[in-house]
């Protein structure tokens, strides 16, 4: 059902008000911006609860992608700006409500690429370790201590919905007891590896060499991964540097690695041809 709205006071907008000051994670909502992280929320296993937005930015959604099956609020954009707290330039803006993690058994089950983060606190980061993880064909990420919320909505904007597509789950324990955890990857057959700038690491591709199932460990900006966390894995690798340089951006590093996978695995697969 479709609605116009008015008065930014009406009580209907308020699981989009004041987004600049709240992601509204503390009221168990997730947030979507934009047509197609919209759609990719909709999509997903969250429950939407209204979608709000420019008419022509409405008309054009439903048009491409259908009826959400939940209110639709139709605004001016002085109104929304005044309900989220700031100019909303996409014109569109999702509330859903949050839905249980998968757990970590059933993430295990058919997964053969993992990535693992450790203390990665950074939004941005985790958002675009989502993005990149989705587009290199990672079957789920892996949260340790100290990583930052994939729902948070910077989280969600920068992976371009791809947190409330790709399945995650947390490892239990704290600081010094999360890698525990790990054990049940290696249970079930997954080589651990961890990337390190550290000279004496093996080269990322010899890594993982002639492996089925790989876990990608990476830690946060500047310190990287614990030596609690390094110890709890099988090998230690690293990117190849150029001289004068000696680390890459979280992401990045990340990015690199998935390639570097999926570019063994393709390799692995031809040669068994």
């Amino acid at each position: 059902m479709r609605t116009s709205i008015a008065d930014p006071r009406d009580p209907r907008l308020d699981d989009v008000r004041d987004l600049n000051k709240s992601d509204k994670s503390g009221e168990g909502l997730v947030i979507a911006e934009g047509p197609l992280v919209v759609s990719r929320l909709a999509q997903s296993r969250f429950s939407l609860r209204c979608v709000v937005g420019f008419g022509p930015k409405l008309d054009s959604y439903v048009e491409q992608y259908g009826d959400p099956g939940c209110p639709l609020y139709e605004v001016e954009r002085e109104v929304l700006a005044q309900v989220a707290g700031f100019d909303m330039h996409r014109g569109l803006v999702a509330a859903a409500d949050r839905a249980p993690e998968p757990e970590l058994s059933s993430v295990l089950e058919e997964a053969t690429t993992l990535v693992v983060l450790e203390g990665v606190g950074d939004h941005e980061n985790i958002g675009a370790i989502f993005r990149n993880a989705a587009g290199m064909d990672v079957d789920a990420v892996l949260l340790g201590s100290g990583a930052a919320d994939p729902l948070y909505r910077r989280s969600v904007r920068v992976s371009m919905g791809h947190a409330l597509r790709l399945p995650f789950a947390h490892l239990e324990g704290g600081h010094t007891t999360w890698q525990r955890s790990l054990e049940r990857l290696r249970s079930a057959g997954f080589r651990l590896v961890s990337l390190t700038p550290d000279e004496s690491a093996v080269h990322l591709a010899e890594a993982m060499r002639g492996a089925d199932k790989v876990a990608l460990l990476v830690g946060a900006e500047g310190p990287g991964l614990t030596e609690h966390a390094m110890r709890a894995t099988d090998v230690r690798a690293r990117i190849p540097m150029a001289a004068g340089t000696d680390s890459l951006n979280v992401a990045t590093s990340a990015a690199i690695a998935f390639y570097e996978r999926q570019r063994s695995r393709t390799a692995f697969a031809a040669r068994e041809m």
